[in-house]
């Protein structure tokens, strides 16, 4: 448990670095003199550039270890967000927006792995996947406020100097004190999922179709849209910490979700599939205009949010060996990676002619209707999760 102390402590400090982003990256490139499709292009450059960060960090964390990527990561991250506050143009901060992308590729497989493979078993598994989303959660609770307020104290420069020196640090006590964990096999749990993967492989691993993959891709695509366009909300009367607060409210939702304990008493799948429909209705109504409050609406993504990502990773650990949990996760990953890139781009390409959250319902949708029927319960006496 001390690792898993120490992660989830790593894991905070890090989010928080990175949220804290969200309410300062668009009216920093709006003062580097960027217009606001350009700016979908450096918002959407850093998802793009994780791809291959994603499929070498695959196979690298099952074969070296969870520990030098989360290190590396952090302090490359860290060292890239200072160069990142003395960029003099926007296509200087497109470059160095690309970089960080590829660096922080390898962060999120190599915690979800080490995570993982702490669990005793599945129920385990399911309660640190929790535990993960809500520590993040919690980060970015409070992290894009405190980055809106920082930059209205010392400016753009400063606040990401002060940020990069942060990811700094947490790399430095990363390499002390994150531990791998050693190998072994998780607990027989004998209650059976609502999910029956593909037939196992050689390894014991189990498979879900790859539409699946489409269910993230479309929840990535769909925040990408949100975090795209609340800075423009209301042009430019709308200011970054009024914006940090925004933000804010969508963690605030997520972790409402996310301490309600029996949850993780729920099969993953319908969680999944119950969230992200939740989310599609949210973003309707706002592409309709409803007359729900914009912080309610936020306040209710949040709360699908939670749902949805926990219920992900979790599902993906309970069907998959141990071996290969990098795998497994830098493909989650790259589907992340593909949804956040497009979903800036199109909604600046889009929100002068149809209203973005529209696009995001449309996307939500569409993976509900390709996911594939559940499957067939294994039945418990031959069931090896």
């Amino acid at each position: 448990m001390k690792t898993v102390m120490w992660l989830y402590l790593f894991i905070f400090v890090a989010f928080f670095d990175l949220h804290a982003q969200f309410p300062m990256l668009t009216p920093y490139a709006v003062s580097l003199g960027a217009a606001p499709s350009f700016i979908g292009f450096i918002m959407g450059i850093y998802s793009l550039t994780h791809l291959p960060g994603n499929l070498l960090a695959g196979y690298s964390v099952d074969r070296f270890g969870s520990k030098p990527f989360i290190v590396l990561s952090l302090i490359a991250a860290g060292v890239l967000l200072i160069a990142q506050g003395h960029v003099a143009d926007p296509w200087q901060l497109l470059a160095v927006r690309s970089v960080s992308g590829f660096v922080l590729a390898f962060l999120s497989p190599a915690c979800l792995a080490l995570l993982a493979k702490l669990a005793k078993d599945r129920v385990h598994q399911s309660k640190l996947m929790s535990g993960n989303g809500l520590v993040h959660t919690l980060a970015s609770v409070v992290s894009p406020a405190a980055g809106a307020l920082l930059v209205a104290k010392v400016g753009f420069t400063t606040a990401f100097v002060a940020l990069g020196w942060g990811l700094i640090a947490t790399g430095a006590l990363a390499a002390f004190g994150v531990k791998e964990a050693p190998a072994k096999t998780a607990k027989h749990d004998p209650r059976p999922t609502n999910v029956a993967p593909a037939p196992a492989d050689s390894a014991g691993s189990k498979k879900l179709p790859w539409l699946f993959y489409g269910v993230p891709l479309a929840l990535s695509c769909s925040q990408g849209i949100l975090f795209f366009e609340l800075p423009l909300l209301s042009g430019s009367s709308t200011s970054v910490v009024e914006t940090g607060v925004l933000f804010s409210i969508v963690s605030v939702g997520a972790l409402i979700t996310l301490a309600i304990a029996f949850f993780n008493r729920v099969p993953p799948l319908r969680r999944t599939m119950f969230g992200a429909l939740a989310l599609a209705l949210v973003f309707f109504g706002l592409a309709m205009r409803w007359p729900v409050p914009l912080p309610v609406s936020l306040l209710l993504i949040g709360m699908a949010k939670g749902v949805i990502f926990p219920a992900i990773a979790a599902l993906l650990a309970s069907v998959t060996d141990q071996s290969k949990y990098g795998r497994v996760f830098s493909v989650l990953s790259i589907a992340f990676s593909l949804g956040a890139f497009f979903g800036p781009i199109v909604a600046g390409q889009v929100r002068d002619h149809l209203s973005p959250y529209y696009v995001a319902f449309v996307v939500l949708m569409t993976a509900l209707a390709l996911l594939p029927p559940p499957f067939k319960r294994t039945h418990p006496a031959s069931a090896k999760t």
